[in-house]
């Protein structure tokens, strides 16, 4: 445990954002599935999923939530799921 305020304070913050930044990746996940599960439903509606999914990745890369790289990864392998099915 940091004996310093402004080391405390940086512990406390960073426990929030830690917090934070796990919320918003489950829903990343969330929503990665529910995509999967459209495209292979062959749903009407897959291609507005995906342009959300994509919307929540590019969002996640910008804020640090998830490597740039990873985010290629998965949008690649979704649009390329969905060229697929249709």
């Amino acid at each position: 445990m940091p004996n310093i305020k402004s080391a405390i304070k940086r512990v406390k913050v960073l426990q929030k954002k830690a917090a934070a930044n796990k919320i918003k990746r489950s829903e990343i996940r969330t929503a990665v599935k529910k995509a999967r599960v459209a495209v292979a439903e062959s749903n009407e509606h897959a291609s507005e999923i995906y342009r959300s999914v994509q919307k929540k990745l590019d969002q996640a890369a910008c804020k640090g939530r998830l490597h740039k790289n990873t985010v290629a990864r998965r949008k690649s392998a979704l649009a390329k799921a969905l060229n697929a099915a249709k």
